[in-house]
């Protein structure tokens, strides 16, 4: 049985394309920065070994394992406790980004609800309904393919209008196909963003448990997430801004 869809929230906060851009810039930011402290303390610990097995080399293999485990035991102790409070501050504010730009999702969900709020409610978008109010076939669908070719997303959003409101088989041209050659690259670029945001928040998470425990963590999920991602084979976000 197909799964029924459900409705549109109402109540998800808006986060413009720049916002979006500048949440992925600090999510970058905080990961960078994890990752170079937890390599910092994992370094310490590992010259600090080297220093101990230099010294340790007339015990037995057993006895060097004690040695060696409570004096790292007790460093890795004390870099975590020394630690914790600017590692828990950053995976806050990473998980705070993650739970954002996955909100704001919802005002991106597809190239065709991008372009129709795109200039909504500018003077010529105004006059381009009053012009085509009575246009033909032909003339819409020449129109749709200079708005393509000259990247007119205001005349675009207005012809993917007028024709959206024409029956399937009177249309001279796919309205979301139109969307997908204005908005699509943009889309793309923003689903990505909002991935990476989430997959950046969950590798910092799962660096930090392997450092408090000293033992791998499953990384499955966090490498579908990645796959996907990059089957959007999606750049970074354009330099435009929707107000």
């Amino acid at each position: 049985m197909a799964q029924k869809k459900s409705p549109p929230t109402l109540t998800k906060p808006w986060r413009s394309v720049t916002d979006l851009k500048a949440s992925l810039s600090r999510a970058r930011e905080l990961h960078s920065e994890a990752s170079k402290r937890l390599a910092e303390m994992n370094a310490r610990v590992a010259k600090r070994r080297e220093e101990l097995d230099a010294t340790l080399y007339d015990l037995s293999p057993s006895q060097r394992s004690q040695v060696l485990g409570r004096a790292l035991g007790g460093l890795r102790s004390e870099l975590k406790r020394s630690s914790l409070d600017a590692r828990t501050a950053r995976l806050r504010e990473l998980d705070a980004l993650r739970r954002e730009v996955e909100d704001a999702a919802a005002h991106y969900q597809s190239p065709m609800q991008m372009l129709m709020r795109d200039s909504l409610g500018s003077e010529r978008r105004s006059r381009l309904i009053g012009q085509l109010e009575h246009a033909g076939k032909v003339e819409l669908a020449s129109l749709a393919a200079l708005a393509v070719s000259t990247k007119d997303r205001e005349l675009g959003a207005v012809l993917a209008s007028q024709v959206g409101r024409m029956p399937h088989g009177e249309r001279p041209f796919s309205p979301h196909e139109l969307a997908q050659h204005l908005a699509g690259e943009e889309h793309r670029a923003i689903q990505a963003a909002i991935m990476e945001v989430g997959e950046l928040a969950q590798r910092a998470l799962l660096d930090d448990r392997e450092f408090e425990t000293g033992r791998p963590t499953d990384r499955v999920g966090l490498a579908l997430r990645a796959r996907d991602r990059a089957a959007l084979d999606a750049g970074e976000i354009p330099d435009t801004e929707e107000e």
